[in-house]
């Protein structure tokens, strides 16, 4: 399935099920049904097969709105924690002259920064003047996982969308550690649909790119990863619990503007366009202003 989050100007958030440029509520498709992407995450596998049971595509044509007509948030609005890989990519580590990872480099983004599609990314310029893009694929985290092993680590799955790891990177390298810089509000935009594990598989091999301006500045293949998606859940889950809900980001392709020659950073204006194969295209704009 395919499902995504928007905001009703009645009801509030809603999570519904998205079947090409339709949409359907998933409380509208079962009784007593999951009103937000929380609800669906805590109503456990058993839930998700009920709304799946319930989503055939001549209702949701019959009955949906369209897509075009929503105020789209994140698929995971307010996730419980954003856990972050770096160097995953075997040539964006070459580009910053790092040394192959041993195991996954763990970093976090504040879950206040995740905003939605079509949502701008901001900043203050005078608190950083070196902003950065990164395309990701993202991990939608469904069932509880601590110390899981590599074999069953994709059952914790419950699904996968765009994140673009928006990144500060003069507070990133001047700090000394990673947090501050990749956790700007608005620096975490995610979606537009999350895609459940059991259409997608393990995501292993999907084409993944950045757009700015129309120019392709990234593009990639999952299978590229030093680390996939299992070893990635597994490798976490040894060291904290993973919950529905959490999202990880598992790092970005070659092609950052950091390590360009010269650097290419980010400016008022800048369209950016995060897209994964069956997953969709993610696209926020840059808006500089003071006090951001």
């Amino acid at each position: 399935m395919r499902l995504c989050s928007y905001r009703d100007v009645v009801l509030g958030e809603r999570v519904a099920v998205v079947d090409g440029d339709r949409v359907l509520p998933a409380s509208d498709l079962v009784t007593d049904g999951p009103r937000t992407m929380a609800d669906l995450l805590a109503d456990g596998r058993d839930g998700l097969s009920a709304v799946g049971a319930a989503a055939n595509r001549e209702r949701i044509r019959r009955q949906g709105r369209p897509v075009a007509e929503l105020d789209l948030l994140a698929p995971v609005p307010r996730p419980g924690k954003v856990v972050a890989i770096g160097r995953n990519y075997r040539e964006h580590a070459a580009e910053e002259g790092a040394e192959q990872p041993t195991a996954p480099l763990i970093f976090a983004k504040f879950a206040s920064s995740v905003v939605g599609p079509g949502d701008d990314v901001r900043w203050d310029p005078a608190l950083t003047g070196q902003v950065d893009y990164e395309a990701e694929l993202a991990v939608v985290i469904g069932t509880r996982a601590r110390r899981v092993p590599v074999e069953r680590a994709v059952e914790f799955v419950f699904g996968y969308t765009c994140l673009n790891d928006v990144s500060a990177r003069d507070l990133q390298f001047g700090d000394g550690q990673w947090t501050r810089g990749k956790s700007l509000d608005t620096f975490c935009p995610m979606g537009p649909v999350v895609v459940t594990a059991d259409e997608l598989g393990d995501a292993g091999d999907l084409a993944i790119s950045c757009r700015v301006n129309g120019e392709v500045r990234q593009s990639a293949r999952t299978s590229d990863l030093y680390f996939g998606v299992a070893q990635i859940v597994s490798h976490c889950s040894q060291a904290f619990s993973l919950e529905p809900g959490d999202v990880i980001a598992t790092g970005t392709p070659a092609g950052v503007g950091a390590f360009r020659k010269p650097p290419v950073w980010l400016a008022d204006g800048d369209e950016m366009v995060v897209e994964i194969e069956r997953i969709g295209r993610l696209v926020n704009h840059c808006r500089t202003e003071a006090g951001s």
